[in-house]
């Protein structure tokens, strides 16, 4: 039997304008952000930008063998242009996600924040941006690059992340003192706890989420068992093989290039499942405890719960498969992410709809 929770109670938890609710609102909002923009990135960039990798090495190959000295330094900018272009959305991708999560986990901790209520709902708001303009001023490195910029390594758009970043810091230690305060005087409390309930959509979140976590563990130690250490080898032999082929002949650096592509392709596939299990199931668990905000139907939110949890194991799965399906694996992976969007999407709508209603009701009340 599930143990429902009296909304009052959740009402107290969820006060208007809140640092909580800020955390929520933007936590959520962030993620999926984050996963949106990592979707676009695998569609639109990913496979593209992984074939000009491979005709770059092969083209540096050609120069050294020719003895081109300048073409092989221009293949090389080329080469560094591609793996910033990569590195700069993947790295966008991964912080605007893990802010959500650690807003999510920083709303749940608030009733033991002991700061006033004006500072923390001010931290919040902080956070929140901070999660947003660091994967923006991210993602601009590679266009902005130096442009204009008073120093000598760092550009406008590095000064932003490196800003965003700096205020996530600050927060972070804010809330730590906070909860150092709290532990001196617990008293200083300064909102109720969220009630403990049995829902079934909340049991399913984290019922789910710590398997998927598991299952991302045992992944990732059976692939640091079985593959790493091959990988490795494997890559030094490939690059030995390349740099001969440009000087004995030109047909076997073209097949080292190709193996090159093609471990460089495993090994993005088996680390990415291993980390999208993990960061779906802790996802899970963290939207487990955000489900009394949610104001849908029980129908509504069970489905909204199904639909992340099928696509948080879609996802990871057919990524492993993107090697053997080819663009079909890819398709369904991607298909996976989306669902995981959409499901966090009808979350964000169900605790939005909470949110005008409950201040709809306060407003009535005055």
């Amino acid at each position: 039997m599930s143990t429902q929770v009296i909304p009052a109670q959740i009402a107290a938890t969820f006060a208007p304008m809140s640092g909580r609710r800020l955390l929520i609102f933007g936590g959520i909002a962030l993620i999926a952000g984050g996963m949106l923009f990592g979707d676009i990135f695998a569609v639109f960039v990913l496979h593209q930008n992984g074939g000009q990798t491979g005709q770059t090495l092969l083209a540096a190959t050609e120069a050294v063998r020719a003895g081109n000295s300048l073409a092989v330094k221009e293949a090389f900018q080329h080469l560094g242009g591609l793996l910033e272009d990569h590195g700069t959305k993947l790295d966008a991708h991964v912080h605007m996600t893990d802010a959500g999560y650690l807003a999510i986990l920083l709303a749940l901790i608030q009733p033991y924040v002991a700061l006033p209520y004006r500072r923390k709902k001010l931290l919040a708001g902080l956070f929140v941006s901070g999660g947003l303009f660091l994967p923006v001023g991210i993602f601009l490195i590679h266009y902005v690059g130096l442009a204009y910029s008073p120093f000598a390594a760092i550009g406008w758009a590095s000064v932003l992340a490196d800003t965003a970043g700096a205020v996530l810091i600050v927060v972070l230690m804010g809330e730590a003192w906070g909860l150092w305060a709290f532990m001196r005087d617990s008293s200083n409390a300064g909102e109720p706890a969220l009630p403990v309930d049995r829902t079934w959509e909340r049991r399913a979140l984290m019922g789910g989420g710590v398997v998927l976590v598991l299952l991302g563990f045992l992944y990732g130690a059976w692939y640091a068992g079985f593959d790493l250490y091959r990988h490795e080898a494997r890559e030094v032999g490939i690059l030995k093989t390349m740099l001969e082929g440009a000087t004995v002949g030109q047909s076997g650096a073209v097949v080292a290039v190709a193996d090159y592509e093609s471990l460089a392709a495993e090994k993005a596939v088996k680390i990415a499942a291993h980390s999208h299990l993990i960061e779906f199931g802790l996802l899970a668990m963290l939207l487990s405890f955000v489900q009394p905000y949610v104001q849908l139907s029980d129908t509504w939110k069970r489905r909204w719960v199904s639909v992340l949890l099928v696509g948080s194991i879609v996802l990871p799965v057919f990524v492993l498969l993107e090697l053997n399906l080819g663009l079909v694996g890819g398709g369904i992976a991607d298909l996976g992410g989306l669902l995981v969007i959409v499901g966090l999407i009808g979350m964000l709508a169900g605790v939005l709809r909470y949110s005008g209603s409950l201040d709809a009701a306060s407003g009535a009340s005055r």
